[in-house]
């Protein structure tokens, strides 16, 4: 039969399995904690840009690109159709007032001159003869008329002898009738060449003063052309440089192509482009910043093209330092259109966690710890953005972004 074990026994067996049981626990804490060690989200300090929040002022704005142009540029066009016959400037050339740019073949333009002058001469000659006739034909009339006018007085006179002789019994009535209507013929006949005559002088009148309208017009052509050919060295009509001449000698040129641009690079002005999508926020006069490099020049937009091409608004930006020293013509830059001022609120240097939207998610350091909160913006621009909400000025937060760790609520932060 079975014997009873010792106490002994007894407790030393319950004491190894008390201690097996507490190992396993302590296996299975150590485990968790290892587990939970190894769940938890860390990134290096070095890994990552972290900002203070401040007061201060925000400028909203928009952004667009933009080029330096001179203020002044002028377009020197050809005058005439001609040949490019010879280059006296090329771009970047210093040249005066009254210089001489290059130089057009006259040939083509110099026989349409001659051709005007032969026609006016043509027409001259035409005028002189139409003025003879005029003279020649009125003159005929008025010969005619002073015939007529002694053809009259005789009448009248045979009139009044055919009267005498009727009243003294040696004539007839039928004498007195004949001869007072060849008298009425004879006047209607006068009066008729009277108003042939002024006809004639009329018409003459308005044939000489059509005849003079084509001669001035005449003039006028020579006079233009002239003028052109006159023209023909093509000049600067202001000091500047030279940004672009047509260089192609011998290319034949219509009259109004450009030959040349000259420019007075001591005052330059932006062109800028922008998305036709912020087309209502544009103003003229509206405040603008341009950038250079790290130089910020102020200015306003001084006017806007109305038209749009391919969905971009071209504006033009008048700078208060137009001839600051950074500027230089083709220079590319940076042009911000303000469209809203915040002064004292809290601000953060923009950065990649910025996404645009009026409620951000934004992790703020505390420690080695970063905790996620949700915040508001309000104006931002390339530099600054606005926070509103749990935030105070002095904390910090991360800058970079944090999409891959939206779903948590903190980060640990390490130093390596």
């Amino acid at each position: 039969m079975d014997r009873e074990l010792p106490q002994t026994v007894v407790q030393q067996a319950k004491r190894r399995r008390l201690w097996l049981i507490a190992g396993v626990v302590a296996v299975m804490v150590l485990g968790v904690v290892a587990f939970r060690f190894m769940l938890e989200t860390r990134v290096s300090k070095s890994e990552i840009r972290i900002a203070t929040v401040e007061v201060g002022a925000v400028e909203a704005s928009l952004t667009a690109t933009g080029t330096v142009v001179p203020e002044n540029e002028e377009v020197i066009t050809s005058p005439i159709q001609a040949k490019i016959e010879r280059v006296l400037h090329t771009p970047g050339d210093q040249v005066a007032s009254g210089e001489s740019l290059l130089q057009l073949d006259k040939q083509l333009a110099q026989t349409s001159f001659e051709k005007l002058r032969d026609e006016q001469q043509l027409k001259q000659n035409k005028t002189a003869q139409v003025e003879n006739d005029l003279r020649k034909n009125v003159n005929q009339l008025r010969s005619r008329y002073a015939v007529q006018e002694v053809r009259v007085k005789s009448l009248q006179a045979a009139l009044a002898d055919e009267q005498y002789l009727l009243s003294i019994g040696g004539g007839t009535k039928e004498n007195v009738k004949k001869a007072e209507l060849d008298l009425k013929v004879a006047i209607l006949e006068l009066n008729q060449l009277q108003r042939q005559i002024k006809d004639e002088q009329e018409a003459a009148r308005i044939g000489m003063k059509d005849v003079g309208f084509e001669l001035e017009m005449k003039r006028r052509d020579i006079g233009q052309l002239q003028r052109q050919l006159d023209q023909a060295d093509v000049k600067a009509t202001r000091k500047g440089v030279v940004t672009w001449v047509n260089e192609e000698i011998g290319a034949t040129v219509n009259a109004g192509d450009p030959l040349a641009r000259v420019a007075d690079l001591s005052s330059f002005k932006i062109k800028a482009t922008i998305s036709d999508t912020y087309a209502e926020q544009l103003k003229v006069g509206g405040p603008v910043t341009v950038r250079i490099n790290n130089t910020d020049l102020r200015g306003e937009i001084a006017n806007i093209q109305p038209k749009v091409e391919n969905g971009i608004i071209t504006f033009y930006v008048r700078l208060q330092e137009k001839n600051h020293q950074a500027l230089r013509s083709n220079l590319r830059v940076e042009v911000f259109v303000l469209t809203d001022f915040r002064p004292n609120v809290l601000r953060v240097k923009n950065g990649p966690f910025y996404t645009g939207a009026k409620e951000q998610a934004v992790f703020v350091v505390q420690g080695d710890k970063a905790i996620r909160r949700t915040l508001k913006t309000g104006a931002s621009n390339f530099d600054f953005v606005e926070l509103q909400g749990d935030i105070s000025a002095g904390e910090q937060i991360i800058l970079s972004s944090t999409k891959e760790y939206a779903h948590l609520e903190e980060l640990h932060i390490t130093n390596n």
